[in-house]
């Protein structure tokens, strides 16, 4: 094999660049595996060693020292064609994370493991093992556990790649159950909900339904697709109807980009209290409203009108009054 044309400076700095932290990863890696790791001719992997053992920082002395270069195994690649560096420079110079920084990235590649769509568990292993050597000292252990059903995000999944009907019976915001019967076209997540957006076909229009109110859900299998063909899904997750109400809220400044979903892109605000501003939203029901407050405590408080106040107050008073239950239950060994 043969590159097909001359390899730029700037390209091969940026091979080098990838390739060294592949080999420190990879201590004795085989030139084969190296080769096919980043599909280029086993001999520019050899030419690329030779290179970097002659490259590294140099010293006080503004000179080039022994310590100051990489040094390579040269035995064990004439040998046995594997590649080891036996003497690393600057690349313990960089910045590394702190324990606690370390841990909490590890949660996040935990939650998202914990997803249906990232089935690749190993590239999930070695990040976490790379942040877990990176860090300034061990990390604690922990574990995240996911919000969704699993079995039924799947089966959403699932229905949406194949364009299959689905029937289940939902729960909508005025605590009404019901059976739905929809096209499903989109299954997305925010605020750590799960949402499936879909073509309702008794209603004739788009829908969005939350993943934990479905139940009994059910797909059919070869039902033709009864939607229009020109329809386009909007980006905008929470889209208005005529139907919506209108509520008035304080928000805090810095927080205003966390509502875009329901807000938009341009939300029209004015000066309230220093470092709050006064917005409008529309909203289905009080109940997404009492949610939407309650995920971003202390970043938004309600203005009018009266019932929506009170709504998101009982609810919190709610909240408060079964944490007040727990703290006053005996205790037991």
């Amino acid at each position: 094999m043969a590159d097909a044309q001359p390899v730029r400076v700037q390209d091969r700095l940026a091979f080098l660049l990838a390739l060294v932290p592949y080999l420190l990863d990879n201590d004795g890696v085989p030139v084969a595996q190296a080769a096919a790791h980043f599909r280029v001719p086993e001999q520019r992997i050899r030419d690329a060693v030779e290179l970097i053992a002659v490259s590294g920082v140099p010293g006080e002395t503004k000179s080039y020292q022994p310590g100051d270069l990489f040094d390579i195994d040269w035995d064990r690649l004439e040998e046995r064609d594997e590649i080891a560096i036996t003497h690393q420079v600057a690349l313990d110079d960089s910045p590394r994370f702190s324990a606690r920084e370390a841990a909490a990235l590890i949660a996040g590649l935990q939650y998202v493991a914990a997803l249906p769509a990232n089935a690749d568990r190993e590239t999930v292993a070695t990040l976490t093992a790379k942040l877990t050597r990176s860090a300034s000292s061990a990390p604690a252990a922990m574990a995240v556990e996911g919000g969704a059903d699993t079995g039924l995000l799947v089966l959403v999944r699932d229905a949406v790649s194949t364009g299959t009907v689905m029937v289940f019976d939902y729960l909508n915001g005025r605590d009404e159950r019901e059976e739905r019967t929809v096209e499903p076209l989109r299954v997305e997540s925010v605020d750590e909900s799960w949402y499936l957006r879909a073509w309702d076909r008794s209603r004739r229009a788009l829908r969005t339904f939350r993943l934990d109110r479905m139940r009994d859900v059910r797909t059919l299998p070869g039902s033709a697709a009864e939607r229009p063909e020109d329809i386009e899904l909007p980006e905008r997750i929470f889209q208005p109807s005529k139907q919506d109400r209108s509520v008035t809220i304080d928000v805090a400044a810095a927080a205003v980009p966390l509502l875009a979903d329901y807000l938009g892109d341009r939300p029209q605000t004015e000066p309230a209290r220093r470092g709050w501003v006064r917005t409008r939203l529309r909203i289905a029901h009080l109940h997404g409203l009492k949610r939407l407050v309650a995920g971003r405590a202390g970043l938004i408080v309600v203005v009018e009108p009266d019932d929506a106040r009170s709504a998101v107050r009982e609810w919190a008073i709610a909240g408060l009054a079964r944490y007040e239950d727990q703290s006053d239950a005996p205790q037991t060994d």
